[in-house]
């Protein structure tokens, strides 16, 4: 059985954002009892992560470390025209990437204890994101 479903997450902050309880907020319910979820996002200057879960400095330091890796105003980039964010946010999402899988085991997500999704949102004003969910049991 395939199962999909599209949902939109609201506007947030450059940065990186743990959005897990979201995620399950959105997705069909019960979930079987083992499977795959797949997540993807529909953005070209955004990711999709999962890391820790539980101190906060975490995020943080990945978009200090994603700013020094892929800085903004670099006099070689050729795509400017939609900010000095806009490029750099292109090249972060295609190093994080824009979907992940994970296990589904006793209608759960079967994360590690201190692992969580994230949402990594490289734009200053990136809006809404969309996001497809599917579900293979």
């Amino acid at each position: 059985m395939i199962e999909q479903t599209e949902f939109t997450l609201p506007p947030m902050r450059r940065g990186c954002h743990l959005i897990t309880r979201d995620i399950i907020e959105h997705l069909p319910q019960p979930l079987p009892d083992k499977g795959l979820l797949h997540l993807f996002v529909k953005h070209t200057s955004c990711a999709l992560s999962v890391n820790e879960n539980a101190d906060p400095d975490v995020r943080t330091d990945m978009e200090h470390i994603m700013n020094h890796l892929v800085p903004e105003g670099e006099p070689y980039y050729e795509h400017t025209m939609e900010g000095l964010d806009d490029m750099p946010a292109h090249a972060k999402s295609s190093l994080f990437g824009v979907s992940i899988t994970l296990p589904i085991t006793r209608g759960r997500l079967n994360l590690g204890t201190w692992q969580g999704i994230y949402l990594c949102e490289f734009r200053n004003y990136g809006g809404g994101r969309r996001i497809v969910a599917t579900i293979y049991a």
